[in-house]
């Protein structure tokens, strides 16, 4: 049987990888997230604390530089810068309407908001500029007076330290979790097919031991393992099994006791219809000389002898085929001759019409190619109107005989069942139900088939037989 993806074992091996993916892809994202919020936040809070213990440091002195309102000197402000300089870092200073700018960086790096709230208090934010991460701080210079009160000096500064450091750390710790996410993928994958295993073997044990169920091995039971839901499955088939071995040899204990009592009867009723056939042809003669009513009577009891005969005789080549007994003696014969001898050994010959080429010869049992067609032709003469035709001819592919009439045909809803035993279209006729069963059975035994399909008028039967 082909397997595809969307069977149990793809999908078991896809869920586990999509389990994997997410489990991973979550891992590594959080851990991914809580190491950059660990070490960007420690890189901010170390450069503020730097920033303000700076800041603190020098608040007397630049009080003591700007007493009353004089101005910053460049000097000034360029060792306010020195001294708040992170390493690799930038100090943008602003003193009323002056702008101090360091290197290339000016106060157009300095956003809007963080310019604004940075006049009253200490901020901080990270800005991307120039495809770096920078951590910008931003705050005011307060001047301490002589009675130790802090008063603002009208000058901001822009603290600019660089965190390309951590950024390359981060960069660096990528690579090792996407390693760790495929290693763990693979490892989800090889545990997902392993698991798939072991969960299916069971299932396709089941499987295996079903087909050899349905294939008559009725004996076929499996080990049981374990107490988990597969065991019981187990155990359920197991006695699933043996509960259909015990009813199907019920079954066929009595279908052989039927069959045996069939074939009993048959041939137990064979020896006195035999002494009553001796007399029919007396009876028939005698009829002629009788009353009226004394010869219907006696003409009833030689139809009905007739059709008891005939009964017998069927069921006796039914129980052959029952008990596998019926056999083929194949030989070399002229078609239209044996179809000819068929119809006049029964009286026949002038109510059907034969269109059999001459010299069509056909390796087949005689006999039992005598008892298809005269089943077929006996149906459509019963059953049907004339013209009752026959034909035959070679084919590639073997024998082919057609046997047609042109009557009301077989209602489409019998069609399906007239080759069954004992079966009637529209419980009509007096015949006995087996002769179409019959007629297949010795078609089957040459290795051919018989084929039903109506007509408009009529039925047709085909037979088609194969080379001996």
């Amino acid at each position: 049987m082909k397997r595809t993806h969307t069977g149990l074992r793809g999908r078991l091996v896809i869920t586990f990888t999509l389990i994997a993916v997410t489990a991973s892809s979550l891992v590594a994202g959080i851990g991914y997230e809580f190491v950059k919020i660990r070490m960007i936040g420690r890189a901010e809070q170390v450069a503020v604390s730097d920033v303000r213990d700076i800041l603190e440091g020098i608040r007397v002195p630049i009080g003591a530089l700007w007493p009353g309102d004089s101005p910053p000197t460049d000097d000034e402000i360029s060792a306010l810068q020195k001294s708040l300089r992170p390493q690799g870092g930038r100090v943008v200073v602003r003193y009323e309407d002056y702008l101090y700018p360091d290197g290339e960086f000016g106060i157009r790096d300095v956003p809007g908001d963080l310019a604004a709230r940075a006049t009253q208090r200490m901020v901080a934010k990270r800005q991307i500029i120039n495809g770096d991460m920078w951590l910008l701080i931003g705050t005011p210079v307060w001047r301490i007076e002589p009675i130790h009160t802090a008063q603002p000096t009208g000058m901001t500064v822009y603290v600019f330290a660089p965190l390309i450091e951590e950024e390359r750390l981060l960069s660096g710790l990528r690579q090792p979790l996407a390693v760790a996410s495929v290693a763990m993928l693979i490892i989800a994958l090889a545990l997902g097919l392993l698991s798939a295993r072991q969960l299916l073997l069971p299932v396709r044990r089941l499987g295996s031991a079903a087909r050899a169920l349905g294939a008559g091995h009725l004996d076929t039971r499996l080990p049981v393992h374990g107490k988990d839901e597969l065991a019981e499955l187990t155990a359920t088939f197991n006695d699933t099994a043996a509960a259909l071995e015990r009813s199907v040899s019920e079954l066929r204990s009595l279908e052989a006791m039927s069959r045996r009592f069939v074939a009993d009867v048959s041939h137990e009723l064979r020896t006195p219809l035999t002494a009553m056939t001796a007399v029919t042809d007396m009876l028939s003669e005698e009829a002629e000389r009788l009353p009226p009513e004394p010869a219907a009577a006696v003409q009833l009891v030689l139809r009905e002898i007739a059709r008891l005969r005939t009964l017998v005789e069927q069921l006796i080549e039914a129980s052959r085929f029952d008990s596998g007994t019926a056999t083929l003696n194949v030989d070399t014969v002229n078609i239209v001759d044996v179809i000819w001898d068929c119809l006049e050994m029964r009286g026949w010959s002038d109510q059907v019409r034969v269109n059999v080429p001459q010299g069509l010869v056909f390796s087949v049992d005689p006999r039992r190619f005598d008892v298809i067609v005269a089943n077929l032709v006996g149906n459509a003469l019963r059953h049907g109107e004339p013209p009752v035709m026959v034909t035959a001819r070679s084919t590639p592919n073997g024998l082919e005989v057609k046997v047609r009439d042109h009557g009301k045909g077989i209602p489409a809803k019998d069609l399906p069942f007239v080759f069954n035993r004992f079966y009637k279209a529209g419980a009509r006729g007096d015949g006995s139900g087996l002769g179409l069963s019959i007629a297949r059975a010795n078609a089957q035994l040459h290795g051919g088939t018989i084929s039903v399909r109506a007509q408009r008028p009529g039925t047709l039967f085909t037979v088609w037989l194969p080379p001996a």
